[in-house]
């Protein structure tokens, strides 16, 4: 067969990931989902293993994924415009409730206008490729998210045009902008607002002001990105995430629905000129199937509560028990690094001792993600936990029992 060949390669290809220790391990199969009972939260079942678990690794920090609210709103999509949108955007594929999402995500950012995508990922690929010409220069933060690194490649930004600052380093990003060759017309700055694997926050406010210093050098100015996936919803007073928490506003905002919100879809947020462009030009939106009108109108109620009484409620019980499990790791002597965001990093510092707590974890029916060597550097070995609202304070002090005794 024609894949005969092809198959030993590929094969050979996997068995080398499993060499260098980066191979995935098998998927979990979630078949059942158990209710918050008393003062324990919601359970998970998995095939072929017993027992209910307990997620803590689990990216829908409001716990709207099982909210009446959501469901009934995309159910009644569903029933009115069918399962699927039946084609792109440009060709008939926009309903009533795509355009419904871009208006309610755009207001509750605070933006004029916003576009929805089918993930965040390819939001920022397509943006990327909006904004990228012959002059335009990049700039990123070392630890930025895969995505912001393969959209550079995608938009073929040349190695000449690009270049990384240290991990939230301000000063290391002016040495950067200093650098930037004179015939460059576009400079964009693009950071992740939560870093997935460590909770901590980019210093938006200082990170603007370096960029203003150079601005004026630009025929467009220097431009700053920020993908806040994970603070958006989740993050600040009020779920506007991290430029709430930090007091500060970047020029062009991605988010995701898939996260605190609990469905499915990114969007990126700003000017009309901006969002009008990426209509016209980003090919992750213009080539591929958009949200159903389900997952829109569902999105739109889960925007509609985080915005409300109940939003605040839930935050403010995320709050609490985020502040639980990382007093209750500094109680214990176990490592983290600080910060209110619900992502908590366990610092471990050691692989063989990373995967026997994990596996010990998975063995008192707790699911979290351990990060190893080569994946992270040597000493840098993580076990990354993700508090959400619907856990609860007897949920915390489970999964501190546990470590307490792993930790030994």
């Amino acid at each position: 067969m024609a894949l005969d060949r092809l198959n030993v390669s590929l094969a050979a290809d996997v068995a080398q990931l499993a060499n260098e220790g980066r191979a995935k391990a098998p998927e979990r199969v979630i078949v059942g989902y158990v209710p918050a009972s008393g003062v324990r939260g919601p359970r998970y079942r998995l095939r072929d293993t017993e027992g209910e678990f307990l997620r803590m690794n689990a990216n829908s920090y409001l716990s709207l994924s099982h909210h009446p609210a959501l469901i009934e709103a995309g159910d009644h999509a569903a029933r009115a415009f069918g399962t699927g949108p039946g084609a792109v955007r440009f060709i008939d594929g926009t309903s009533v409730h795509h355009v419904a999402l871009e208006e309610r995500i755009a207001a509750f950012v605070g933006r004029p206008s916003a576009k929805v995508f089918n993930s965040a990922y390819t939001t920022i690929l397509g943006t990327a490729i909006t904004l990228t010409g012959p002059d335009t220069y990049w700039i990123g933060d070392a630890l930025n998210h895969n995505c912001i690194i393969r959209a550079m490649r995608i938009a073929n930004v040349a190695s000449n045009r690009r270049a990384i600052f240290a991990h939230n380093d301000v000063a290391d990003l002016e040495r950067q902008l200093a650098a930037v060759p004179d015939d460059v017309g576009r400079v964009v700055v693009i950071f992740d607002g939560i870093f997935s694997m460590r909770g901590d926050c980019a210093p938006v406010g200082d990170l603007l002001r370096a960029c203003e210093a150079h601005t004026h050098r630009f025929r467009d100015g220097v431009v700053t990105m920020m993908d806040d996936s994970h603070g958006i919803g989740a993050y600040g007073a009020t779920g506007r995430g991290t430029e709430e928490h930090c007091g500060a506003r970047v020029d062009i905002l991605v988010g995701t629905f898939g996260k605190a919100f609990g469905v499915n879809g990114g969007f990126v947020a700003g000017s009309p000129e901006l969002i009008e462009a990426v209509r016209q030009k980003a090919d992750t939106y213009i080539y591929t199937n958009p949200l159903s009108a389900a997952d829109c109108a569902s999105a739109v109620a889960a925007v509609d509560i985080a915005d409300g009484p109940e939003g605040r409620e839930r935050l403010a019980g995320l709050k609490a028990r985020t502040r639980q499990f990382r007093e209750g790791l500094a109680a214990l002597g176990l490592e983290s690094i600080e910060g209110p965001h619900p992502v908590v990093p366990l610092l471990v510092r050691d692989t063989e001792r990373t995967r026997a707590i994990v596996r010990g974890l998975f063995e008192r029916r707790i699911l979290a993600v351990g990060l190893t060597f080569p994946v992270v550097p040597q000493g840098d070995e993580t076990i990354r936990f993700q508090v959400n609202a619907a856990h609860t304070a007897s949920d915390i002090d489970d999964v501190l029992g546990a470590l307490a005794e792993l930790a030994k």
